[in-house]
């Protein structure tokens, strides 16, 4: 596949603590391989550290090295996987906060999606920035001086952002091109006011989790296909978002 080692030689840190969605994770780390780069795990602590599945515990995965350890000046790139928990762990550590700063401030592309964008709050960076989140902390980001998006992918500068594993292909596909230095795409550049809140919560994930296989591949086609489906739904219907009755048609 062309291009398909277009990071050969870069080197990519994860910061992720327990309770990381393990979608979230293992998905872009399979495809930062794929493109030939260098992945580290960087945690609060040694060992394992727990991935959940939305509410459910999966597989332990082992700690390449702690936060102390390493250094920003060490990678040429951030990832920062959600989660309810992970990020929430995060946001607490003040060398995690330092840890993520010490990218913005070297100009190093960040990319993070659902919960993660909590630890870029707490850490003073969203002031003026675009970006997305999982929905439910659209507040907390316009809070933090954000102007918050409800689309797929949004680029903003070094900063890569999604809604959550529903989002997973474009995600992926945005956070390789950031650091390989290529141009977003058209989709991941809307720039305006913050869109509104969602007036019911979200259910395209909660959906999906019910009906995914434990293999992380099938987990991404799956939250894919979901999220084509209601994307196609939300076209044919002449609307940005659906109601919950809508995307549970969408998702079956």
């Amino acid at each position: 596949m062309a291009g398909r080692k277009k990071l050969l030689g870069q080197r990519i840190a994860v910061l992720a603590a327990d309770g990381f969605e393990k979608v979230e994770l293992t998905a872009p780390v399979a495809a930062l391989r794929a493109a030939g780069a260098e992945v580290d795990i960087i945690s609060l602590r040694s060992g394992k550290i727990r991935g959940m599945n939305l509410h459910m515990p999966a597989e332990l995965i082992p700690v390449d090295w702690t936060i102390d350890e390493v250094s920003a000046r060490d990678y040429d790139g951030l990832l920062v996987p959600g989660g309810f928990i992970n990020p929430d762990a995060l946001r607490q550590s003040s060398e995690a906060r330092d840890f993520v700063r010490a990218f913005d401030l070297l100009g190093k592309p960040i990319a993070t999606l659902c919960h993660g964008p909590w630890v870029l709050a707490s850490s003073g960076l969203l002031a003026n920035r675009t970006l997305t989140s999982w929905p439910g902390i659209r507040d907390d980001m316009v809070h933090a001086g954000a102007t918050w998006l409800d689309q797929e992918v949004v680029r903003d500068g070094n900063l890569v952002t999604s809604r959550g594993p529903q989002d997973m292909v474009p995600f992926v596909r945005e956070m390789i091109q950031l650091y390989a230095g290529g141009p977003a795409s058209n989709g991941a550049l809307r720039r305006r006011h913050s869109d509104p809140q969602r007036e019911s919560p979200t259910v395209v994930t909660s959906a999906a989790m019910r009906l995914l296989p434990r293999s992380p591949l099938g987990a991404v086609l799956g939250l894919a296909l979901i999220g084509a489906g209601v994307m196609a739904a939300s076209r044919k219907n002449g609307g940005d978002r659906l109601s919950a009755t809508e995307a549970r048609s969408a998702s079956v």
